[in-house]
Parts: C-alpha cells; sequence; structure tokens
C-alpha cells in the first residue's frame, strides 16, 4: 500500500452514479420539487460517495474529482448543463445541498474527534507515539 486512493476516489464516484441511476426516475422528474430531490440526493447518492471519506488523506485532485461529479449531477437534477452558466452556488441555494467539499471537511472533522476521544492506548492513536528523525 502506498498511501493513494485514486482507486478508492474513482470507485466512490462510481458508486455514486449507480445509486443516481437507481434514483434517477425522482431525481429526474420535473413534477418533483427540487427541495425534496435535494433531500432525496442528501440522503442516496451522498452518503454512497462519501462512505470512508472521513480517514482518506484526500489532495486537491481528489476533492476536485469529487465536486466535478457531485455538480454533474446536482444540475442534471435541475434540469442544467454547463452550457447555461449557472454558479455552483445558484444551484446548491435551489435544491439545498451543501458543496462536497464541506461535507468532506466536516466528515474527517467528525472522525478525527471519535479517534481523539479514544484511549491513548487504542490502535487508532498508534501513530501519534511514532518517532521521526
Amino acid at each position: 500500500m502506498n498511501g493513494e486512493i485514486d482507486e478508492d476516489v474513482a470507485h466512490r464516484i462510481r458508486v455514486g452514479w449507480t445509486k443516481w441511476r437507481l434514483a434517477s426516475g425522482v431525481l429526474c422528474d420535473k413534477n418533483v420539487p427540487l427541495k425534496l430531490k435535494g433531500k432525496l440526493y442528501k440522503v442516496v447518492v451522498r452518503p454512497t460517495m462519501l462512505y470512508g471519506a472521513e480517514c482518506w488523506p484526500v489532495k486537491k485532485s481528489h476533492v476536485q474529482h469529487m465536486k466535478v461529479a457531485d455538480m454533474r449531477m446536482l444540475r442534471w437534477m435541475c434540469g442544467h448543463t454547463r452550457l447555461n452558466r449557472i454558479r455552483n452556488e445558484v444551484i446548491w441555494d435551489k435544491v439545498g445541498v451543501a458543496p462536497v467539499e464541506t461535507k468532506m471537511r466536516g466528515a474527517k472533522l467528525r472522525w478525527f474527534g471519535h479517534v481523539k476521544r479514544r484511549n491513548t492506548n487504542a490502535p487508532v492513536r498508534r501513530c501519534e507515539r511514532l518517532a521521526f528523525g
């Protein structure tokens, strides 16, 4: 293991698109309100994409890949494409969804809090006792 998570990120994006396709009947229905679509997206698609992300050593490129997939789904849900030139903030506000990088950061901080509350002898805190030099 070399610590790279490129394949993990790509896999999570693929699985997110799979869940998107399963829910596309509702997510792409023009008769369903956007806020309701956003709630379904937050409950079904987003957790699938972010599963395990709290312990990933993410780079900017990984966050960018997640942002691109996330925005593509949200735009499609709203019936827009990049050609419509609608800003991401407007899409997030319409649907009632937070940016994916915010959610990734929140998950990482939540996980860090769990780790810090563990006993200092716990295996997950072993890295704190490493000596460099």
